[in-house]
């Protein structure tokens, strides 16, 4: 629903945040993941946080599977459950711990219960680095939307339970990005959890931002096409608001259904997956960004959305809702609601309520992804074990 306030000022803790964030020399981060930068919302997290690590001058070795051309590299590739558009790679030991032990970090992240994470984990039970480990997925509630994972739900929750306990049991600390996240991981075993911001790729926020037209003309949904992202919303408000043009962008086991409701309805389109160099002029040519998931841990393209000055309509199971200073930019689709009657909603409201909007987006993005830095070398430096500094979103 829509909220008015005012952004919050920049506070004296945030202009230190700059500051210390602004010299990263000495950290050596290796972040072992099993998600590939490009193709999820995980893989995407820790390649901007790389990003960020790096521009601060730390020494910083993203370790995982690569996407390239059609291709998979990084080990033996094995389908995933579900997802055909997926898949799992067994990685080969000898390269990564030939890499682990040239950059000899002082601090690991793993984010991924998978062969990575594990052979990750050996490394670590064997070094004295700093173990952080990010938690950003409810595997049981995906699992129980997929058809295909029913059937071997019982054995996948066992092995990516016995995966996240060993990981918790291992770390200093274990990052979520929501409340709800936070008691999921406590709940598998975690004893020491935090939360954690989302970070912003730098070009989104460097990059001169174009101005919303006089009215809504392009409605953007961008993100993996799968069941908990609830998709029939977005076609339903297809249907229901011809005036408005919508596109779908990315890939997923929905795909084919996706490509036909495009092939049926004239203001549909579907562009396929998009690479990530490509979404920031995909995301300043679109007027609104939608979220109407049933499930959605944070919701990383909503705020890319907002640091490009977009609008966002997300659904109320997105944990981005978690934090204050984002949710007052957001629309937020009522219980009562439906997507399109959302954006009927949002549409009626006039050019300057909607240009405030933006405008609260845009900056309250800038200075999460500030904030988030700052509280990400402050985690990985061990100034801030328990990773609780400034990071209450409520």
């Amino acid at each position: 629903m829509l909220n008015t306030a005012q952004p919050a000022a920049p506070t004296a803790t945030l202009d230190v945040a700059r500051m210390q964030a602004a010299d990263a020399r000495g950290l050596r981060v290796a972040i072992i993941s099993d998600a590939a930068p490009e193709r999820n919302g995980v893989g995407t997290y820790y390649r901007d946080l790389a990003e960020h690590l790096k521009a601060a001058g730390a020494k910083v070795e993203l370790i995982s599977p690569r996407y390239r051309a059609g291709r998979w590299h990084g080990g033996l590739a094995m389908p995933m459950p579900g997802d055909p558009t997926q898949r799992f790679l067994i990685p080969w030991p000898k390269l990564i711990l030939r890499r682990l032990k040239r950059l000899d970090p002082n601090a690991i992240i793993i984010p991924t219960p998978g062969p990575y994470a594990m052979l990750g984990l050996l490394f670590v039970r064997r070094s004295p680095a700093r173990l952080v480990v990010g938690f950003h997925t409810h595997f049981e509630r995906l699992a129980a939307l997929n058809n295909h994972w029913r059937l071997f739900g019982m054995l996948a929750q066992t092995y990516l339970n016995n995966c996240h306990r060993a990981l918790f049991k291992s770390s200093h600390l274990v990052l979520a990005n929501s409340h709800e996240m936070l008691d999921v991981a406590r709940s598998i075993g975690a004893s020491k959890v935090g939360l954690m911001g989302t970070p912003i790729p730098k070009q989104f926020l460097d990059v001169p931002v174009s101005p919303l037209r006089p009215r809504i003309e392009q409605v953007l949904f961008a993100g993996r096409l799968a069941p908990e992202k609830n998709l029939g919303a977005v076609i339903e408000a297809a249907e229901a608001l011809p005036q408005l043009n919508f596109q779908i962008a990315g890939d997923g086991p929905l795909r084919d259904w996706v490509q036909q409701e495009a092939a049926r309805l004239p203001n549909l389109d579907y562009v396929g997956w998009v690479r990530r160099q490509a979404i920031l002029p995909l995301i300043d040519r679109t007027d609104l960004l939608v979220l109407p998931s049933t499930i959605e841990s944070f919701g990383t393209i909503a705020l890319e959305a907002m640091a490009r000055g977009r609008l966002v309509v997300v659904s109320s199971q997105c944990g981005i809702l978690s934090w204050d200073q984002l949710n007052r930019a957001l629309f937020q689709m009522r219980d009562d609601e439906t997507l399109s009657s959302t954006l009927t909603r949002v549409c009626a409201l006039d050019q300057e309520m909607l240009e405030h909007q933006a405008s609260l987006g845009r900056e309250a993005a800038r200075q999460i992804n500030d904030r988030n830095l700052h509280h990400w070398l402050s985690v990985l430096r061990d100034q801030d074990p328990q990773g609780l500094e400034q990071y209450e979103s409520r």
